[in-house]
């Protein structure tokens, strides 16, 4: 994947950031925030974000640019991935995502796989696999946080798609575990305010992850070496491994306190959580990858469901 492919890749999925049209204030400087941090190579992430939100390019134009199919498929299954990262997809959304694979020159089967995918990933219900609770167990907890945390950092190591989009709903049904273990049945909406709380923006933290592998090689036609994706992916799943390790502990502290915890208590919790986890990785690298390579992508949706 070349500069030129890597641009309009990014640009697409910008676009797809901003296609239900309902972006606030804060999500425009989430988004702009993880423009600013994604940095490597000759793409200036920066810069295609100021394209993307002043008009300054267009999707025919960045659809033009792909003429790999595989390249082709790739940036259609990512904005798929962000259009549901949030939420499931709305009207404007998916009129976005027609136009899209229209400019693409997609056949219907290649239009149908990733939104489907996409979708079962998105709505996986928060209490399937999960064993009923029987009293605060904080050493299982403790396991879950970081079986969750070694599996989130396996699958930023994987060049498939549909690895990048499991991550947010495994990090929402590790936090709903961890609110039903201390008695409160929480919804897809209450565990999206307490990560928007943290600083967790959801489409955010999905356009990251797809940067972070865009800018480091990992997707692309030569991604398919899982020994290339787990030297480039080292810091990604570091990342990765950190903020679903954090999110985990600050959620038990919160629960276990009866959910009294300020706003900018959680968010220095956080911060806090995410240094000490970021010291932590190293010592579990080696799980990390050997997950990785136990991944059967094939059966990614299967697998969040029974987690």
């Amino acid at each position: 994947m070349d500069k030129t492919e890597q641009t309009a890749i990014l640009t697409i999925a910008l676009m797809a950031a901003f296609a239900d049209g309902g972006k606030d204030d804060l999500e425009r400087a989430e988004i702009r925030r993880v423009a600013e941090s994604v940095a490597g190579g000759d793409v200036n992430l920066t810069g295609i974000y100021q394209d993307v939100l002043l008009k300054r390019t267009s999707l025919a134009s960045a659809a033009a640019a792909l003429s790999d199919a595989g390249l082709r498929q790739l940036a259609y299954e990512l904005a798929v991935g962000v259009c549901d990262a949030d939420d499931q997809r709305n009207a404007a959304e998916q009129a976005f995502l027609v136009s899209l694979a229209d400019a693409l020159g997609l056949s219907e089967p290649q239009r149908a796989v990733a939104p489907a995918a996409a979708e079962a990933l998105a709505l996986a219900p928060l209490d399937e696999g999960a064993p009923a609770p029987v009293g605060v167990d904080s050493q299982a907890l403790e396991r879950t946080i970081l079986n969750h945390a070694i599996l989130n950092g396996a699958l930023e190591l994987l060049p498939q798609s549909m690895a990048s989009m499991a991550i947010i709903p495994l990090q929402m049904k590790m936090v709903y575990r961890i609110g039903q273990a201390y008695g409160y049945e929480l919804d897809r909406g209450h565990i999206k305010d307490f990560l928007a709380t943290l600083g967790v923006g959801l489409t955010g933290q999905y356009l990251e992850d797809i940067g972070r592998k865009i800018v480091g090689g990992i997707f692309g036609k030569a991604a398919g070496s899982l020994v290339g994706a787990l030297s480039r992916g080292a810091t990604g799943a570091a990342f990765c491994f950190a903020t679903t390790y954090a999110l985990g502990h600050v959620a038990m502290r919160y629960y276990a306190g009866g959910r009294t915890m300020s706003t900018a208590l959680l968010k220095d919790a956080y911060a806090q959580a995410t240094r000490q986890a970021s010291g932590l990785q190293a010592q579990y690298r080696g799980q990390i990858e050997q997950q990785a390579r136990n991944v059967n992508v094939t059966d990614i949706v299967k697998m969040v469901r029974s987690h």
